[in-house]
């Protein structure tokens, strides 16, 4: 989503590399590139001009002009100023030992559903018990939807009739919960196609029964600039604690994710990073802040690596064969997209060129190669001759020209790993053994 903007941002930053001094009138150029770079982007006009006052008016106290590193004073600037435009610190939800009421609002469309099944998952992995509550009697299925997504989370699902009044469910819940516990309480609520007045009564009135501990609007970044009015519409209404961020994997120019915060003044709590059921993050500021200026972003590689489990090969590098190379891509495949994954690498989004994007299909057809070779042909890829390449290209529908490419890079990679580990270089990014 903010692959335009990080590309403008760090263009305009990279001209003043290498220079050991730069003029006032340069740092106005700066600036002058950097908020048309956030208008281009769809950011929040007044939210532009603020950014750049204050980079500016910071970067003219140090006199950055007469230091000698001014694009490294520059760009720290601007980074602290998108950490603090985004939130700044962490923001997290309430939650107490017990008794969470969490209420979902937002239009139709913005992901709702989804993102309440993604909250019931990313709790429950951390040792709480949710239910999900299906109060979206407005859009055909929701509730049938909410079901499935709960039993593939294991989550139970208490449905709420349609026309039952808020008092009722009320007492519906209370009941369930007396005879099954649960420390939180995720209630899905019907989504608007705009700004509806007599649904958006409905929604106070349900709240005002249920008394959440939290009110999350669900915001579609791909939105753009309505999504902010929307916010403030509810937060008149019904009240808003929060906000979570959809669709941040979308192609939209990102400028409503950028202007949120500091629009509705409410803080970022998650952010929907894929459509599957663990796709769903916490916000995390200064890590976003970080990525969209290219600096990467190692502690979430970190935490993904953590997450998928990621083992290292036992082997030594000479006795590594094509089995070990088809789990490690697994492994890896675990942790999401692999051009996401480079991007979070400190200085690697810097030296891709432009539209740079991983052949993700790729990876499949190197699977489906291994995969149609016989146990022995993996442990030992010298013994593929010719008839048994042009049968391995059959069982995979690839060619035998692909199979020649993965075999010559696979003893490629072999060596060079070899070599490397005889000088002593061991470990990976995350600290761990290679071999």
């Amino acid at each position: 989503m903010f692959e335009s903007l990080s590309r403008r941002l760090q263009t305009t930053l990279d001209r003043l590399r290498g220079r050991g001094r730069i003029t006032e009138a340069d740092l106005k150029e700066v600036m002058r590139e950097i908020r048309r770079a956030l208008l281009e982007a769809d950011v929040n006009y007044q939210v532009a001009k603020e950014f750049v006052r204050r980079v500016e008016e910071r970067a003219k106290g140090q006199k950055v002009y007469e230091s000698l590193t001014p694009a490294e004073q520059i760009l720290a600037i601007v980074y602290e100023e998108l950490t603090e435009l985004l939130g700044g610190k962490v923001a997290e939800p309430q939650l107490k030992s017990e008794g969470n009421v969490w209420f979902l609002m937002g239009l139709q469309g913005t992901g709702k559903t989804t993102t309440a099944a993604k909250l019931a998952r990313h709790y429950r992995a951390k040792g709480r018990r949710p239910l999900l509550v299906a109060a979206d009697t407005q859009r055909p299925a929701a509730q049938d939807q909410l079901e499935v997504l709960g039993q593939e989370v294991g989550v139970p699902v208490l449905r709420v009739e349609k026309g039952e009044a808020p008092a009722s469910v009320r007492k519906r819940l209370d009941d369930h919960l007396k005879t099954d516990f649960r420390d939180l309480v995720i209630v899905d609520t019907a989504g608007r196609l705009q700004i509806d007045e007599a649904l958006m009564d409905e929604l106070a009135a349900l709240a005002a029964a249920l008394e959440p501990s939290e009110r999350m609007l669900v915001v579609d970044a791909m939105m753009g600039q309505e999504a902010l009015g929307v916010a403030e519409a509810f937060d008149q209404k019904v009240g808003v604690t929060g906000l979570i961020l959809t669709k941040l994997d979308g192609d939209a120019r990102g400028g409503a994710a950028l202007s949120a915060r500091h629009v509705t003044q409410k803080p970022i709590y998650f952010a929907g990073v894929s459509e599957k059921l663990d796709g769903l993050e916490p916000f995390y500021p200064d890590r976003l802040a970080s990525r969209i200026l290219g600096m990467g972003d190692l502690a979430t590689l970190a935490e993904k690596a953590r997450q998928a489990e990621l083992k290292a090969p036992e082997k030594r590098p000479e006795k590594f064969d094509l089995n070990d190379l088809l789990d490690q891509m697994k492994q890896i495949q675990k942790m999401g997209s692999l051009g996401e994954l480079m991007k979070m690498i400190p200085g690697l989004s810097r030296m891709l060129p432009q539209n740079f994007q991983i052949d993700e299909k790729a990876l499949k057809r190197v699977e489906a190669i291994i995969l149609s070779m016989t146990p022995e042909e993996r442990r030992n890829p010298r013994i593929l001759n010719a008839s048994r390449r042009r049968r391995i290209a059959r069982g995979s529908g690839t060619s035998v020209q692909e199979i020649n490419r993965l075999i010559k890079t696979f003893e490629e990679t072999k060596a060079m790993v070899k070599r490397f580990s005889k000088k002593g270089g061991r470990r990976n990014l995350m600290g761990g053994r290679l071999w």
